[in-house]
């Protein structure tokens, strides 16, 4: 008995894994507010436009079907990752991943990230007023890009550097922008290739989420540390 309750005690003693682990805080915060900055200024620039600007039409023209068959069944298909029910799927696995994983933080940043991500972006693309392919569609910015980014960060920021002795700091900030990178980009490929969105919509929604993920996350700790603060104060009030 002796024993279990050392055990019990010691996990109850292990430091919970981050949703932003602290050496990369200041990384984050800093592109956080950079990101910010840049959705604000394609804002201004693209506010109540409706076609293609210069810098999307040197990109790629997205009023045209640029994808043939077999890239238009990937394009389409890494699209239905951003659409209700694959998004759904998709972020049902991350959570119960980081369940598995043990990382309760994370699961709650992986949903929390992609919703507040998405809900700025609808509200931008109110706000901007800019369309594609006539009036009503709103494009800017991307809330599939926003979504698909979002959970590749906040899962990344999380689940990569976990607070072990590997990477932190600029590696580890490296690491999961690489993720987002590398998520926004499949999912920006596949709005402009399917003539979904304006190239600079897709930077758009890439620069929300990295806006939005690092102080969700951030957030997120603080919640989940003045929770375990309130536990502890009354686990010692009991005692």
């Amino acid at each position: 008995m002796a024993r279990v309750g050392r055990v019990a005690a010691e996990t109850e003693s292990r430091p919970v894994p981050a949703a932003l682990p602290p050496p990369l805080r200041a990384w984050f915060g800093v592109l956080a507010a950079l990101a910010a900055v840049a959705v604000a200024v394609l804002a201004a620039v693209y506010a109540g436009h409706g076609e293609a600007g210069r810098a999307d039409r040197w990109v790629m023209d997205p009023t045209a079907d640029s994808v043939r068959p077999p890239w238009r069944g990937v394009a389409l298909a890494v699209d239905f990752l951003g659409e209700p029910v694959g998004a759904a799927v998709l972020v049902l696995a991350a959570v119960t991943g980081c369940l598995l994983l043990r990382r309760p933080r994370a699961a709650v940043s992986a949903v929390a990230g992609t919703g507040v991500a998405v809900v700025v972006a609808t509200l931008l693309k109110s706000l901007v007023g800019r369309t594609i392919h006539g009036p009503g569609n709103l494009s800017y910015p991307s809330g599939h890009t926003a979504f698909l980014t979002a959970l590749a960060l906040a899962l990344a920021l999380a689940l990569l550097p976990a607070g072990r002795p590997g990477p932190g700091g600029a590696a580890g900030a490296s690491l999961a922008l690489a993720a987002a990178l590398v998520a926004g980009a499949a999912m920006g490929w596949a709005q402009v290739a399917l003539g979904a969105h304006y190239p600079t919509d897709v930077l758009g929604g890439w620069c929300t989420a990295l806006a939005v993920v690092p102080v969700t996350a951030w957030l997120v700790d603080r919640i989940a540390d003045r929770i375990a603060e309130r536990r502890g104060h009354r686990q010692q009030g009991y005692q």
